[in-house]
C-alpha cells in the first residue's frame, strides 16, 4: 500500500461496495482478478508492459527503459488504482452528533481529485467540494478527503465518481443530505482527440435537502462550490 494511504477498514469497504452494487454505482470489477495477490498482479502487468513497449519499438536494453515495465506495474497497483480494493477503504472515524445542524452543514472545499479516465487510462485532474448535514453522526473532516481519494484511485468516469462519493458519504455518515461538486480537467480531451486545453468538466450529485431545487442549503452549497 502506498505510504500516503491512511488506516483502512476492510469490513466497511465491503459493505460500501455491496451498497454501491445495489445502487448500480459500483465500478465494473472482475472479482476473480481483483482478488489476485498484489505481487502476482504486478508480475502480470510487468510482462504485458514489456510486450507493449517492445511492440512500440522501444529498446528495453537501454538503461533508461529497462525498469519501466516494472515501474508502471507497481504504479498501477500501488498508486493509481489501489482504490479498486475494498480492503483499502479508509477508516471513517465518527462521533455522536450533539449539535443542531438543521439549518447548516459541514463542507470540505478544494479536495484534490487525481484520477484516471477508464477509457484511455490518462489523467483526470481537478477538485471536489463535498458537504453533508449530520444527523446522528459527525465524521472526522479528513474522512471526507479520504473517501474522495479512495474513489479517485481507480479508472473512472467523472459522473460515476461524483455519485460514488455522494452515495458513500450518505451511507457512512447515515444522512440523506449530501452534495458533491467536482470540477476536473480530462487529459483524454486535453492531450488527444480534440486537444482542447482550456475546458473542464463539472459534475454534481445531490441527496436530500441539497436536491431540493429551491432550498437555501442547495443555493449556499453551489455558491461556495463555484467560488461565489
Amino acid at each position: 500500500m502506498s505510504s500516503h494511504i491512511g488506516k483502512s477498514d476492510p469490513e466497511l469497504g465491503h459493505r460500501v461496495r455491496a451498497h454501491l452494487i445495489t445502487k448500480g454505482l459500483e465500478t465494473p470489477i472482475d472479482v476473480d482478478n481483483l482478488l489476485r495477490p498484489e505481487a502476482e498482479k504486478i508480475a502480470i502487468i510487468e510482462n504485458h508492459m514489456t510486450e507493449i513497449m517492445n511492440t512500440l519499438g522501444l529498446d528495453l536494453r537501454d538503461d533508461s527503459l529497462i525498469e519501466t515495465p516494472k515501474r508502471v506495474a507497481k504504479m498501477f497497483v500501488k498508486e493509481l488504482f489501489w482504490g479498486l480494493d475494498p480492503e483499502k477503504f479508509p477508516k471513517c472515524t465518527a462521533i455522536e452528533n450533539k449539535m443542531d445542524y438543521r439549518n447548516s452543514f459541514v463542507l470540505e472545499k478544494t479536495i484534490t481529485v487525481h484520477s484516471s479516465c477508464e477509457h484511455h487510462l490518462v489523467t483526470i485532474d481537478g477538485f471536489a467540494t463535498v458537504a453533508y448535514i449530520p444527523h446522528n453522526k459527525v465524521l472526522g473532516l479528513s474522512k471526507l478527503n479520504r473517501i474522495v481519494q479512495y474513489f479517485a484511485k481507480r479508472p473512472q468516469v467523472q459522473e460515476r465518481l461524483t455519485e460514488q462519493i455522494a452515495e458513500t458519504i450518505s451511507f457512512v455518515a447515515e444522512t440523506p443530505d449530501v452534495a458533491v461538486y467536482v470540477d476536473a480537467v480530462h487529459y483524454c480531451v486535453k492531450s488527444r482527440g480534440i486537444q482542447d486545453v482550456s475546458s473542464s468538466t463539472i459534475t454534481l450529485a445531490t441527496r436530500g435537502k441539497f436536491a431540493e431545487p429551491d432550498s437555501e442549503v442547495r443555493r449556499e452549497f453551489l455558491n461556495i462550490a463555484r467560488g461565489k
